[in-house]
């Protein structure tokens, strides 16, 4: 018993010594090359990786993707919801949506729907709402 302790204590060192080891050299390295060293350790460092930052968890979405596309349809409820929104982004009103749609309990999902549909010009239509939460159960 006492031989495997000592076994894990020296595999949790060992470990330790690695991540320590790694930060010196980054250390070292930032003293040698200043703000330059990041191209040792970030491929593309160039590229337009910050402006793209979190957008492959839009894109590719199949749930935001049906969404947008149910939301510029000729469908009904789509319509009504495009007039009750106005000049709101559809956009930015498909990717909350989506966000609503993962609450797993009804009542707090048609809650989170109705708030979405609230504008400063509209009140809510709870019609609206369920009919849009009915839709997306049918296309979903």
């Amino acid at each position: 018993m006492a031989n495997k302790r000592e076994t894990h204590c020296n595999n949790q060192v060992d470990t330790f010594a690695e991540a320590l080891a790694t930060a010196r050299q980054m250390q070292q390295n930032w003293l040698t090359y200043g703000v330059d060293f990041v191209n040792i350790y970030v491929e593309d460092v160039d590229g337009d990786w910050l402006e793209t930052w979190g957008h492959d968890e839009i894109l590719g979405n199949f749930q935001l993707d049906t969404i947008k596309e149910f939301l510029v349809s000729n469908d009904s409820v789509a319509v009504k919801v495009r007039q009750h929104l106005g000049e709101r982004s559809l956009f930015d009103f498909a990717v909350n949506l989506e966000e609503s749609w993962r609450i797993s309990e009804n009542h707090d999902r048609l809650t989170a729907v109705r708030h979405l549909l609230i504008s400063e010009e509209n009140s809510v239509d709870t019609d609206l709402a369920n009919s849009l939460l009915v839709k997306l159960a049918d296309i979903l």
